[in-house]
């Protein structure tokens, strides 16, 4: 037996691959949890109707699903160039800082006013915490992974500082407590869920323009491609590595905002919630392209609400139920392989299995 890689597969078989990967999680899943004595299709269902069932069900999926879609967005700008950006977590951090900053210090504005001014901030912010890395990558050759993940805990032991020492509320009464944003500096709902949703669904359009219908989205392809067939085309690598990190890292900035004056309305140790992670998953599981991020996102984001939901509903330990997720997500990460490369038998001469 070895592995061979495989040639391009049509839209059909990509789909038939992916449909069984989805499949065996379901039979692996079943399995699982007829061992813990529960009705598989009943618990399914329930999980579907846990993050579909309700508006306020949906709305906390739409919740989950914002940052996560964001996320994934701007780890996936810097994807395209085969630049690793593992810090996401660090840039919705430090973009969360600078948009707490000015909502701590400038509440007097006009809340149209703040809430751009911190959305600017946090996309700076986020743009400059990923810009370091870059420019040590396309000066010095570094390796983006290590720097890019070790920048996530210089930004969480930042904020841990904010948190419980310099930017501690004296009014929390002694509890480890940034004080909460006034109400200028909250985001306005819709439909009774935050604008973030609708924020997110103008960055898939304008990102899917910026990286298929541009020039700048032209030379990030060949890059990621070939940097010596870039080099030869007299693309100036160096620069669109930086312009192209700064746009990563100021998208996954903003989420640091939206979370902050969205749903958190203060700045806290918790702001990121594992997204940073979570979106290097959902973005190669979207084939990198910006508006299946959405679908993936979204998928992603009802599965989690549907397992907190089985949790309540039938008493399944949490470990369990993130088990089940974990399962499922195996299964589709899996069928990513089988997408790329195929498992072929090689015989000997005389006939004999190799």
């Amino acid at each position: 037996m070895r592995i061979a890689k495989r040639s391009e597969l049509n839209k059909n078989q990509i789909a038939l691959v992916r449909l069984g990967a989805v499949f065996g999680a379901l039979v692996f899943g079943g399995l699982f949890l007829v061992v813990l004595g529960e009705n598989p299709l009943r618990i399914y269902v329930s999980m579907v109707q846990g993050g579909l069932g309700s508006f306020f069900r949906f709305r906390e999926t739409v919740n989950i699903a914002i940052p996560l879609l964001i996320t994934s967005l701007g780890v996936m700008i810097a994807f395209k160039m085969r630049f690793w950006n593992i810090g996401a977590e660090g840039q919705i951090f430090m973009g969360g800082f600078a948009a707490a900053y000015l909502a701590l210090n400038f509440s007097h504005l006009p809340k149209p006013v703040l809430l751009t001014l911190m959305a600017g901030a946090a996309m700076t912010m986020g743009g400059v915490w990923l810009i370091v890395p870059a420019w040590f990558k396309a000066k010095f050759g570094t390796n983006e992974t290590l720097f890019t993940l070790m920048l996530n805990y210089i930004a969480l032991r930042w904020v841990t500082y904010l948190q419980y020492s310099l930017w501690k509320d004296p009014s929390a009464m002694g509890f480890p407590k940034i004080a909460s944003f006034e109400q200028s500096a909250l985001l306005p709902k819709i439909f009774d869920i935050h604008v973030g949703w609708i924020v997110a669904l103008v960055l898939i359009y304008l990102i899917h323009m910026y990286l298929n219908h541009t020039k700048t989205g032209y030379e990030i392809a060949v890059i990621g491609e070939s940097e010596d067939t870039a080099r030869y085309a007299g693309i100036d690598i160096k620069r669109v590595i930086l312009k192209t990190m700064f746009l990563s890292g100021a998208v996954s900035g903003l989420v640091g905002m939206i979370q902050a004056s969205g749903i958190s309305g203060t700045l806290s140790v918790d702001l990121t919630g594992g997204v940073g992670f979570t979106a290097i998953i959902t973005a190669w599981l979207s084939g990198l392209n910006p508006i299946m991020v959405g679908v993936v996102s979204f998928l992603f984001a009802m599965l989690r609400q549907g397992g907190s939901f089985i949790q309540t509903a039938y008493q399944i330990p949490a470990s369990a139920a993130e088990i089940l997720q974990a399962l499922i997500l195996f299964f589709v990460l899996a069928s990513e392989f089988f997408l790329r490369y195929k498992v072929v038998r090689v015989k000997k001469a005389g006939g004999d299995l190799k």
